[in-house]
Parts: C-alpha cells; sequence; structure tokens
C-alpha cells in the first residue's frame, strides 16, 4: 500500500485516454550517437573489468549503474544496473549476477543508504519506469544485498526518463525528468506501517529532453544534463526558486551530444569531481565540483584493456570515491553500448553491459 500526502496532488497519474492514444511510440533508439567509434576520444585508460552482458539482446537495453559499498567494510559493495526492457540487476564487483528482479522498463537508478524503516535502515533504491509512469521503490537490505519492491510513486510525467536520488538533513529526495523536460522533486519515506509516503515539493523544467542526473548531498546542489545542450545546475531546497542555471554548454571540445549520465565522485576528506558522459564521440568530461562553480580538468575514454572491451556509445555513469573492494581510490562504473568488440561499426547491438575502471587509472591519466 502507498500513502500519497494530500500536497502532492500534481505527482498523481491524470493522463486520459485522448492523451495517451496521441503519445509518440515509446520504443527504444536502436542507434548509437556514436555507432561509428570504435574508441573515445580524450585521454585513454584502461578498462578494469565488466559486468555479464544484460539479457536483452538486439535492443537498447543496458542503462543506468549505480554503487553502493558497505561503510563498514569496504570489501562489501554491489553494482546495480537496469535493463531498460526488462528491470533491475545486482552484480558483485566480478560482474556477475547477485539477483534480477524483472520488473519491465526501467531506465535510470540510484540510490542513498541508511534509509529508516520500520525494519531498521535500508539502501533505499529507485528507478525510473517508462512502463508504470512513476519511480519505482525498492529496499536493499544492507547485509544480504538483497532487493525487495517496496512501491511506485505515480508521476504526471509524459515519459518518466531520468532520476537520481539525494538527501537533505533527514530527508530523502528523489528527482525525475521526462523527454519533454519536465522535471519534480519528490520527498519520501517509510510510514509507521512501512508504506511509501511521498510529498511532492517542486516541479521546474528545461527547454529539451533531459535524462542524467546526480545531486551533491554536501552543497545542495542538483546537476541535469540537457542531452542536446548541457549540463544544468539547481538547488535542492523543498520550496522557492530552484535557481537553474546553465553551466555547461554542448556541443563544445567538452561534450558531444548527447550529454547522457552523470555522477560525482567524493573523495574521502577531499576533492568532489563530476563525470559527465559524452556519447557522441563515446568520452567522459571530469570537472572539479566543490567550489563555487565548476573547473573542467580533462576528458577520458575507456580503452581495452585486462580481457574487455573498450566502451562506446557510453550512457548512464556512476562513481564512488574511497576503497570500493580492490579499488582503493575509488571505482567508475559506466555503461558500454557494444559489449563485443567492433559491434558498433554495425549499429545493431548484440550486447550490453557495464564496464569497470579504477578512479586511480583516471586520476593518474588525468593528473588530477
Amino acid at each position: 500500500m502507498i500513502t500519497i500526502n494530500k500536497y502532492v496532488s500534481y505527482i498523481l497519474v491524470t493522463l486520459a485516454a485522448g492523451t495517451l492514444a496521441g503519445c509518440h511510440v515509446l520504443d527504444p533508439e536502436f542507434y548509437s550517437d556514436s555507432r561509428r567509434m570504435t574508441l573515445g576520444v580524450g585521454t585513454p585508460v584502461p578498462a578494469a573489468a565488466e559486468t555479464v552482458a544484460v539479457g536483452t539482446t538486439r535492443a537498447d537495453a543496458a542503462d543506468d549503474p549505480e554503487i553502493w559499498v558497505d561503510p563498514t567494510d569496504p570489501t562489501r559493495a554491489v553494482i546495480l544496473g537496469t535493463d531498460k526492457q526488462a528491470g533491475l540487476y545486482a552484480y558483485d564487483l566480478d560482474g556477475q549476477v547477485l539477483s534480477f528482479i524483472p520488473d519491465g522498463r526501467l531506465n535510470n537508478v540510484d540510490l542513498r543508504g541508511g534509509f529508516p524503516t520500520p525494519w531498521g535502515e535500508r539502501v533505499l533504491v529507485a528507478a525510473s519506469d517508462r512502463g508504470r509512469m512513476g519511480a519505482a521503490l525498492y529496499l536493499m537490505h544492507p547485509s544480504t544485498f538483497e532487493l525487495t519492491p517496496w512501491g511506485i510513486i505515480p508521476l504526471d510525467l509524459s515519459e518518466p526518463y531520468g532520476l537520481c536520488v539525494g538527501r537533505r538533513g533527514d530527508d530523502f529526495l528523489i528527482f525525475i525528468n521526462s523527454t519533454d523536460g519536465q522535471i519534480r522533486q519528490v520527498a519520501v519515506r517509510a510510514g509507521t506501517d512501512g508504506a511509501v509516503e511521498a510529498r511532492g515539493e517542486r516541479q521546474f523544467s528545461v527547454p529539451t529532453q533531459p535524462e542524467g542526473c546526480v545531486v551533491d548531498d554536501a552543497r545542495g546542489r542538483l546537476y541535469l544534463g540537457e542531452e542536446a545542450a548541457g549540463i544544468w545546475r539547481f538547488n535542492t531546497a523543498a520550496s522557492g526558486d530552484v535557481g537553474g542555471r546553465l553551466i555547461e554548454t554542448a556541443p563544445s571540445d567538452r561534450l558531444a551530444p548527447d550529454v547522457e549520465g552523470l555522477t560525482l565522485l567524493h573523495e574521502p576528506g577531499g576533492a568532489a569531481w563530476l563525470i559527465a558522459s559524452s556519447q557522441g564521440d563515446s568520452a567522459f568530461a571530469v570537472y572539479r565540483a566543490d567550489g563555487p562553480d565548476l573547473v573542467y580538468r580533462g576528458r577520458f575514454s575507456v580503452h581495452p584493456a585486462n580481457g574487455v572491451d573498450a566502451v562506446t556509445g557510453t550512457d548512464g555513469v556512476a562513481a564512488l570515491g574511497g576503497a570500493v573492494g580492490p579499488y582503493g581510490s575509488g571505482l567508475v562504473v559506466m555503461q558500454d553500448d557494444a559489449d563485443t568488440e567492433g559491434e558498433a561499426l554495425e549499429g545493431r547491438r548484440e550486447q550490453q553491459n557495464f564496464k569497470l575502471v579504477d578512479w586511480a587509472e583516471i586520476r593518474r591519466a588525468l593528473e588530477l
């Protein structure tokens, strides 16, 4: 059972049958923006490992990853990844499948730990759900990595697409956007009976289609990628002016549309880094993000190494600083549009998966 706060009326689904009939067909794209590339531009860094390919083939399937590590034991970590035709995967750091929830058309995924529930603290996992037109919520047990479907927050969006999760003090926030540029900000908590309680806070927009987004909890910032235009920054306040500003434009010598995944890597006691996937040239732009403004520091691409093929046509990206299993400085995980090397030349994608890259290699390559 899901309890929806009375102040969240705008997030209830109110689409009439006529509106649904006039919607565009939501079939996935079958061609990457960089389908002619076998290597990305930018400073090369080696791939460290990869996950098993998602189950869906011949479709735009794998999309967005996320990483969680046990704060008390950095050897215990899990990677989540969406198959946006089929559901949600959990992988170990060797790339093997731990579990799969066949939950339909999940596009982006994000999480925050320390989420209070009547059953104890859980990891809150949220994914944009293009089939059920909202945000799908899951609870992950931090001791077992068991993922349990928790509920759906319905949203009045034309097509739920990008999603990210953040914290503002004790509040857990979900930001979800749609292909027409609309963005919804929702606070979520578990009620005393364990049911989902959602409270709509703000709604705003960008001019054209967004997707990737990430929240800087410490600084109260939301970064959002407008695919053909660049990177926006907003605040995460509960009300009032969102403070939206386009802070990095595309196309440029830093970003080649589509601007897809965005992630933040926080080094323990140190810098914060924003990483943006530049799908058009299979590269990643890196910015210092702990000051008042972004400071661009370079671009990298992922090249074949350790028996793993290159990353091309990348979509979602996730990063986590500090020790993550064998990655002592941090881990970056990104979607690869064509798991079999050379496959992207044909346009059609037989397989897609997620690649793992050691943050220390990126730091070394870009001299950060």
